[in-house]
């Protein structure tokens, strides 16, 4: 877990082990105070279409997410925005997705719209389908890109749910599609391949693999690795 220090002005964050009880107090490395362990532990299910695969030379047009709890949904507590890319989205791209220029003409550039995905996050644990090797190499490129100063965070790759609920077996696969078909979820009011509706089908599948394996209110089990968000 990490969780910034509450000294105010101080803010480094301060990494403790997920086991740890709740109030467990940790001196912070940068004041040398005290913080205390978080009682409570959120996740953010996002996801993100862009112009293209490569996160060097492409853009992020949408981003959406949603709140997890304990495994639990919180529908209401919500981030979605568009991004406007430096260049016109693909003709491929928006047959994929569904995004158009027009759509995007009065959107935010993609580091204004990730500064303001960083603060919806908070210090929650990302969570995205396939995210290690695709999501993450977008919010930590447009970061670079604009030199803007990071901030650590933490991420759950939910593939590794999916494994750990349907197995490993040559020809299991656990694409979205594939997890979506097994537990019966669907977009709801939004197209495939729209963020917004990836994300609200991941967040019902998380759901329901987390009951599945009955996993605590901190997903112990389930290692993560670091990344970086714009500082804000």
């Amino acid at each position: 877990m990490i969780t910034p220090c509450p000294a105010p002005t101080c803010a480094t964050p301060v990494r403790f082990a997920d086991t740890v009880p709740a109030g467990t107090v940790q001196a912070c490395p940068g004041c040398g105070g005290g913080v205390p362990a978080p009682a409570e532990l959120t996740f953010v299910v996002y996801d993100l279409e862009t112009t293209g695969l490569s996160a060097d030379g492409c853009e992020i047009i949408q981003i959406a997410a949603t709140r997890l709890v304990a495994g639990r949904v919180r529908s209401e507590d919500a981030f979605f925005s568009y991004c406007r890319p430096q260049q016109a989205i693909p003709r491929f791209i928006t047959e994929y997705t569904g995004v158009t220029d027009r759509d995007v003409r009065d959107a935010p550039r993609p580091i204004q719209a990730l500064e303001a995905f960083s603060r919806y996050v908070g210090h929650s644990v990302l969570m995205a389908h396939n995210g290690h090797r695709f999501d993450l190499k977008f919010l930590e490129a447009t970061a670079t890109r604009h030199r803007v100063p990071t901030r650590p965070v933490e991420s759950l790759d939910t593939i590794a749910l999916s494994k750990r609920v349907f197995g490993t077996k040559p020809g299991t696969g656990h694409s979205l599609d594939r997890v979506m078909s097994r537990l019966g979820v669907s977009v709801g009011d939004h197209r495939r391949h729209d963020a917004r509706g990836d994300v609200a089908a991941l967040a019902a599948a998380v759901a329901l693999m987390w009951d599945r394996l009955a996993l605590d209110a901190r997903a112990t089990t389930f290692p993560r690795r670091e990344t970086f968000l714009p500082a804000v």
